[in-house]
């Protein structure tokens, strides 16, 4: 059994307050705590996989353990599904009808 740590340490929270400003700008106060979020976030998974002590990478302990990165992965990959689709179409459009039944047998060879 793997060891399990906190899914937040007072280093998670000194990184905190490191934002970057890359426009000089101050970005909205949403986008603020958004990236305060984020960084965060990836305190605790940067903690967790440099832990000398954890032998294998366990993900859903990540998930569980980290306020709000299950919810933001899920957000993620549902927005590059998206994409991705969106990808496929464009390149649906320049096959021939010939070459999509080829494809769909292909498809169809793998399930079986």
């Amino acid at each position: 059994m793997m060891p399990r740590k906190p899914a937040q340490t007072s280093e998670e929270n000194e990184l905190e307050t490191d934002e970057p400003k890359a426009t000089g700008k101050e970005p909205k106060d949403d986008n603020k705590d958004e990236i305060q979020n984020l960084n965060r976030m990836l305190a605790a998974v940067l903690i967790y996989l440099s832990d000398d002590e954890v032998e294998e990478i366990d993900i859903e302990y990540l998930l569980d353990n980290t306020e709000g990165l299950r919810e933001w992965w899920e957000q993620y990959r549902e927005s590059n599904k998206k994409q991705v689709e969106e990808e496929i179409k464009k390149s649906l459009g320049d096959l021939s009808l010939k070459e999509l039944e080829t494809i769909l047998e292909q498809i169809k060879d793998k399930k079986e």
